[in-house]
């Protein structure tokens, strides 16, 4: 919980402190900062012209957290991540409960893109405050978040538009599924439009998959066609295949990215997916992560492709350089085309 002393560094916190007591500027279950001062903080700053990094992390499938282990389970989970982020920012940066499992940060040290990125850094690796697990009532849960942060006046000059430029990245985060930080760069994230970067609803991508497939023909042509619909809907970078001789190519490219032959291992007749790829495959499948390492490939989602008791072969995502999470609706669109496609293998296969 935040302290009178830690507050009153700032000038906007000793003004309001004087008329209000700690308690009621605190959020009751986090002891962070409650939504209308954090914002008034910002503001505050953006009147007096004096810049600083806004952003807002917001934690990944925490829905699933309070459905699956209960709403005292998340409720723990919300004040341990409330507690790091406050220790990992102390002396330059104020946190905030935004609502619900979603926080935001005023920071008034870190203001170049460089800076930023070693503060988002940090927030992400060393166990600091994301990807990191959390005990709370018995359980270890581990715990990830998409961020989005810009900063003021360099990526906007007032309040409204700094908060539509943060929601903008953050949202960016979440289309390239979740796990991630988005720093605001102009030339990038300007010209988005929220509502056209929301993924199309599971039945429609369904539709979009059968359709793609019904009106082409042969295997490489219905592979582009599947690709670029995935690529389209859930924004990935590629999508990658092999058949049966175990050999992975890119379908954008239509070029090989490497063998394995012992991706079998890691799929058996299921979907596989991981973003820790040392921890969950080098072990078991050690051809399959070199494959995935050499292409600097983080995070990986497979589907194998059988007939009977015969592996066809497979359908892969593959990002690099991002430790994406990957989604049930995005699992779900795998498995879907994977069978729409495997009398197609079986006839290359033949």
């Amino acid at each position: 919980m935040y302290t009178r002393e830690q507050l009153c560094r700032y000038p906007y916190f000793e003004k309001v402190l004087k008329d209000k007591t700690l308690s009621g500027i605190l959020d009751p279950l986090t002891g962070l900062v409650a939504r209308p001062y954090i914002i008034g903080f910002a503001k505050s700053l953006v009147e007096q012209n004096i810049p600083f990094t806004f952003g807002m992390v917001d934690l990944d499938n925490f829905k699933y957290v309070n459905d699956t282990y209960g709403h005292s389970t998340g409720d723990g989970i919300l004040q341990g991540v409330g507690e790091a982020m406050m220790k990992y920012t102390d002396g330059y940066a104020v946190i905030g409960r935004f609502g619900g499992d979603e926080f935001l940060f005023v920071n008034t040290r870190d203001l170049s893109y460089a800076a930023k990125k070693g503060f988002c850094g940090g927030l992400y690796w060393n166990f600091n405050v994301l990807r990191r697990t959390y005990k709370v009532e018995g359980f270890e849960l581990f715990v990830t978040g998409t961020s989005g942060l810009a900063s003021y006046p360099e990526d906007a000059d007032t309040y409204a538009k700094l908060f539509a430029s943060i929601d903008k990245t953050l949202y960016r985060g979440k289309t390239k599924g979740r796990n991630c930080y988005i720093i605001y760069v102009a030339e990038k994230h300007e010209g988005i439009e929220i509502l056209n970067m929301k993924k199309p609803a599971q039945y429609e991508v369904m539709k979009q998959i059968a359709a793609a497939c019904e009106r082409t023909g042969g295997l490489m042509q219905k592979l582009i066609a599947v690709g670029d619909c995935f690529v389209s809907c859930f924004h990935i970078s590629d999508m990658y295949y092999a058949k049966d001789d175990h050999v992975f190519f890119s379908i954008s490219r239509n070029a090989p990215i490497g063998s394995a032959d012992d991706a079998d291992v890691l799929c058996g007749t299921d979907i596989f997916a991981s973003n820790a790829l040392q921890e969950d495959i080098q072990e078991k499948a050690p051809q399959f992560y070199a494959m995935l390492a050499d292409n600097d490939f983080e995070t990986v989602l497979i589907a194998p492709l059988i007939a009977g008791n015969r592996n066809l072969g497979y359908l892969m995502w593959a990002e690099p350089h991002n430790r994406r999470i990957w989604q049930d609706s995005e699992m779900s669109a795998m498995f879907f085309a994977g069978k729409l496609l495997e009398n197609d293998f079986a006839s290359a296969a033949s």
